[in-house]
């Protein structure tokens, strides 16, 4: 059991939310919103200090922007420098930050680092705890960049994202990133240098499906305790690379062929590699990105995805027309693991037997983009 109460720090469309439980999970508190009426993309606490917030912010009148809190979400201050690239010679080639959707908190060796992934693909970091952001060069300036990320109009719905920013917890210089679109990135040298890693993935969307980039990762995440085992949810299946071996292989196709294997969040177990849960939604001809036939469920693989379990008790059993995005979806640090995720409605839905059954702890919120399981 943790030591302190969970908290879901969760992002929507219409501000953001902090619902807190007591150390047995079995009450939840919502709080008031923070930035009522504005989109927020993410809220990530810093795991080195357990106190330290970052919210990444598009508001009515700032525009995109990263707002940082040292008191538990208690009050807020805006970064001084939010993430923006450098003004291009040629203004028709000028890039300009949409938002920012994505936080990750630098390596344990690096207390006051943080990076942010950006729509369109940029990526930032700060060195200051999120006051003051900087483009990381070998990226953004990259002269292969837009070979790429391809159409700078084309990637998901809300924009090209650049996302899922792993950092290696062996080497603060060795990271992955995800990119919609444009693939799986990898770099050895913190963000100087920059090498694609789609190999075995497909992309059906493309002319050619085994293209070296251009692909469509919807999520990616590096397992902890064994940071050579990835997991991507992609927009062509779910797969997992064993990274020496250099090659992903669909553990998809081991999924019950009427729900499918597409879906946006992928969620690791934090003390077995080979325990994972995914949210399928339905990705055929329209991509309506609904529950298979409006029958929410999540699927756990207890053996890396060679086989699957549905898990819907307590899940409405039919007329259940939402999804689960990307950074919708996580789990605490329990035992057992509590599992959370927010869907399109505004519900919060919560586990505490790793999905065994599920409750609704908060209605009628706005549209939920994220969510993020803290003890602070």
């Amino acid at each position: 059991m943790p030591s302190s109460e969970i908290t879901l720090l969760i992002g929507t469309r219409k501000g953001g939310f902090l619902l807190k439980s007591n150390a047995a999970r079995e009450q939840w508190k919502i709080s008031s919103p923070v930035f009522l009426g504005n989109i927020i993309h993410h809220i990530v606490l810093d795991p080195r200090d357990k106190r330290t917030l970052l919210m990444s912010a598009l508001t009515g009148h700032l525009g995109p922007t990263i707002y940082r809190s040292t008191d538990g979400g208690k009050n807020w201050q805006e970064a001084d420098t939010p993430p923006a690239f450098n003004k291009a010679a040629d203004e028709n080639n000028a890039l300009a930050v949409k938002h920012t959707f994505w936080l990750t908190p630098g390596h344990a060796s690096e207390p006051d680092v943080w990076y942010a992934g950006t729509s369109p693909q940029g990526l930032f970091r700060s060195d200051d705890g999120g006051k003051t952001w900087q483009g990381i060069a070998g990226f953004n300036e990259n002269p292969k960049r837009i070979d790429w990320v391809g159409d700078p109009q084309g990637g998901t719905p809300d924009g090209p994202l650049l996302h899922s920013i792993n950092i290696d917890p062996r080497d603060a210089k060795h990271m992955y990133i995800g990119m919609s679109s444009g693939g799986v990135f990898e770099t050895n040298d913190r963000g100087d240098t920059w090498q694609p890693l789609n190999k075995g993935c497909a992309a059906d969307f493309l002319p050619d499906p085994n293209v070296e980039y251009g692909h469509d990762p919807h999520c990616v995440r590096l397992h902890p305790l064994e940071p050579d085992t990835l997991y991507q949810q992609n927009h062509c299946g779910i797969y997992r690379m064993h990274r020496p071996e250099g090659v992903w292989q669909r553990i998809g196709r081991n999924m019950p062929e009427n729900v499918g294997d597409i879906g946006f969040p992928v969620v690791l177990h934090p003390r077995d590699s080979k325990v994972l849960w995914v949210f399928p939604m339905d990705g055929t001809t329209v991509w309506p990105r609904v529950s298979p036939d409006g029958k929410p469920a999540t699927y756990m693989s207890r053996d890396s995805g060679q086989t699957w379990i549905r898990q819907s008790n307590g899940l409405p059993s039919q007329d259940a027309w939402f999804t689960v995005k990307r950074q919708a979806m996580c789990n605490d640090m329990c035992d057992p693991v509590g599992l959370y995720f927010g869907t399109t409605s505004g519900e919060i839905w919560g586990s505490t037997d790793e999905g065994e059954s599920w409750r609704c702890l908060v209605r009628h919120l706005p549209h939920i983009y994220s969510v993020e399981s803290a003890e602070l």
